[in-house]
């Protein structure tokens, strides 16, 4: 329990340090891990079941090479496609936004270094380097933020891709 209470401090102190920018850093890094995570699990979970389901129907079908017939097969496929993408873009909208927020701190942290320098003048350093930690943490918060991301969200991007693909190979067309 100490060592959670001491890390909690640390976090708290890095806010603190980096400024209220972190918690847009924040909120978008929950965001976007939520939203991967539950795109997981569609793809372990609900999509196998939705797959078994619109092959097994394929096969019911007694038609299966008339115009109509390949018509149906690629509504299947372009549905099933369309949940496969779901929040995808919104993923990668956030990992593209996570070094944009963090620059968006770098410019406060720097207006607050020149309010600084305008109002104390350039002789008060302690007040200066706490501008320029306001300024320089948000942008790696953002960066890190964007890194974790971009790895995972590719790997989830061709898992999608395969899914779809082993979809359409499920459903010969004759």
């Amino acid at each position: 329990m100490q060592s959670l209470i001491g890390l909690w401090e640390s976090v708290r102190e890095f806010i603190a340090t980096g400024g209220d920018v972190l918690y847009i850093v924040a909120l978008a890094l929950f965001l976007m891990w939520v939203l991967m995570i539950e795109r997981y699990w569609f793809l372990t979970s609900v999509f196998p079941k939705l797959k078994k389901s619109i092959i097994s129907d394929w096969d019911a079908r007694k038609d299966t090479t008339s115009w109509y017939a390949h018509r149906i097969r690629d509504y299947w496929i372009s549905r099933a496609s369309d949940k496969l993408s779901t929040n995808m873009l919104l993923i990668k909208t956030l990992v593209a936004m996570c070094p944009l927020i963090g620059l968006l701190g770098t410019v406060t942290g720097m207006i607050t270094v020149f309010e600084t320098m305008a109002t104390q003048g350039t002789g008060n350093a302690r007040l200066m380097a706490a501008g320029i930690s306001m300024a320089t943490i948000p942008t790696m918060a953002g960066m890190v933020a964007a890194l974790s991301g971009v790895f995972f969200s590719s790997r989830l991007e061709a898992k999608v891709k395969i899914a779809r693909e082993k979809l359409v190979d499920s459903l010969p067309h004759h």
